[in-house]
C-alpha cells in the first residue's frame, strides 16, 4: 500500500520548504508563528506548503521495525503515508510547536517519531546507523513558543525537535523562542517576533537556493 512513497536515496530534494504546526489550537499562535516564516520564504520565490499535524489522521511510531528493510513506513498506512512524498522532495522544513509540560505537543512527538524510517541501520552491535536524508543540503527552521518567561520554562520543546532533525541530515539555519504569550492568535501583536519570524524563513529560503 505504501509503494507509491518515493524512496529519500533516489531523489534530490527541491527548492521548496514544507511546515508543520503541532499546536492542537488551530490558528493560534503556533500556526501564525509558521505562516509568518513562510511568508518569509515566499519573499525568495520558493515554494512552500504547510499542514496542522492535528489536521491529519495518524499514529505514532509502533516499533514494528519494518521500515529497516523496507526503507520506508510498511507497518502503517495513514495520514503520515499521505504526506511522506512531500516530506522527502522538500529541502526545506519548518517546525512549529507550543510547549507542552517543558516539551514539545503529542502530535509533534508523533511526527518526528513517524521520521524513523528514514534511517539505515546496520546489522552490527550496537547498530550502525546513517540518515537517508544525508548529504542533501537540506536545512531546518524550529520555533517553539511558551506561555511562561524563561528558557528553563520552555524546558525541551526547541531541543525536541533540533536533535532529532539534525540526526536526520538537517542543517538548523535558524531557531525562534517566543515567552510570555498564551492568548489565542496574540502573538500577531508582537511586530518585532512576527519579523523575526519572517526573517528566519527569508534566511531558510536563502539556504536552500
Amino acid at each position: 500500500m505504501t509503494s507509491f512513497i518515493m524512496r529519500p536515496s533516489k531523489i534530490q530534494p527541491e527548492n521548496e520548504v514544507i511546515g508543520f504546526s503541532g499546536s492542537p489550537r488551530k490558528n493560534g499562535n503556533s500556526d501564525i508563528l509558521l505562516k509568518s516564516i513562510l511568508s518569509g520564504v515566499s519573499q525568495e520565490n520558493i515554494t512552500s506548503d504547510y499542514l496542522n499535524l492535528t489536521n491529519i489522521q495518524f499514529q505514532g511510531c509502533i516499533g514494528c521495525e519494518r521500515c529497516r528493510k523496507d526503507k520506508i513506513c510498511t507497518g502503517l498506512f495513514d495520514g503520515m503515508s499521505l504526506i511522506y512524498n512531500k516530506i522527502i522532495s522538500s529541502k526545506g522544513l519548518v517546525l512549529v510547536s507550543p510547549t507542552h509540560n517543558y516539551n514539545i505537543t503529542s502530535w509533534m512527538k508523533a511526527f518526528i517519531d513517524r521520521l524513523y524510517c528514514f534511517y539505515n541501520f546496520e546489522n552490527d552491535r550496537p547498530r550502525s546507523w546513517s540518515s537517508q536524508f544525508s548529504n542533501q543540503g537540506r536545512k531546518a527552521i524550529i520555533a517553539a513558543i511558551c506561555e511562561q518567561e524563561s528558557t528553563e520554562d520552555m524546558g525541551f520543546t526547541l531541543e525536541a525537535m533540533k536533535k532529532p532533525l539534525e540526526a536526520l541530515g538537517y542543517e538548523i539555519v535558524g531557531e525562534l523562542s517566543v515567552f510570555k504569550i498564551f492568548d489565542k492568535a496574540k502573538v500577531k501583536d508582537n511586530n518585532k517576533t512576527i519579523e523575526e519570524a519572517f526573517q528566519l524563513g527569508h534566511k531558510l529560503a536563502q539556504s536552500i537556493k
